[in-house]
């Protein structure tokens, strides 16, 4: 299966909220920022934070995802409930065609992406988009993904090749160096987020 897994539904480009995609190599902690930041954004923000469809089960720990199988996965993209779709590292990812209704209301919605995913993002939602890059340097991700114990020495080399293979086609908004104050790098996105919704003076 390639990369990247196609919508069914085409999507219109502008919408009166932003997109934010959120993406890293492994090991960048996308995943512990969105977590802190949830618990740090202000109650009246029209923020909200997607909850992926992943291919893997729950996890206490981890990201609060939902949880499918890779039937209930291709049932669900047959029947054109993702607006974004694609693989990594042997599972699916969706973002469901939910998030379309909270951007027509004005909100920002913060997606959890895929670097490989940002240009069919920006042809579905060009003039909506905002891409943040969440990196770290090549000792720190390689430090982190060792420290997690789910990839073997050679997966990890891997992964960090491939950091360095499509680096350059992200072209992101912000990027934020998540090697030092956590803290430091959440309040990064957050205040990002908190711009976007800013209404005009």
């Amino acid at each position: 299966m390639s990369a990247e897994v196609a919508s069914s539904t085409a999507v219109a480009s502008a919408r009166s909220g932003r997109l934010v995609l959120v993406v890293g190599p492994s090991g960048a902690g996308k995943d512990t920022i969105l977590r802190h930041l949830e618990a740090t954004l202000p109650l009246h923000a029209d923020i909200a934070i997607a909850r992926r469809y992943i291919t893997r089960p729950a996890d206490p720990d981890g990201e609060r995802h939902v949880p499918v199988t890779h039937a209930a996965y291709a049932a669900l993209q047959s029947s054109g409930a993702f607006v974004l779709g694609w693989e990594s590292h042997g599972l699916l990812y969706g973002i469901g065609q939910e998030i379309l209704s909270c951007l027509d209301a004005g909100m920002t919605v913060v997606v959890n992406g895929s670097r490989a995913h940002v240009k069919d993002a920006r042809a579905r939602f060009a003039g909506s988009l905002s891409v943040v890059l969440v990196t770290a340097s090549p000792d720190v991700l390689a430090r982190r993904l060792a420290a997690r114990n789910r990839e073997t020495r050679d997966e990890i080399a891997a992964r960090l090749a491939r950091t360095a293979e499509i680096a350059d086609d992200v072209m992101p908004d912000l990027v934020i160096r998540n090697d030092g104050d956590l803290a430091e790098a959440v309040a990064t996105l957050r205040d990002h987020l908190l711009r976007a919704v800013m209404p005009c003076a």
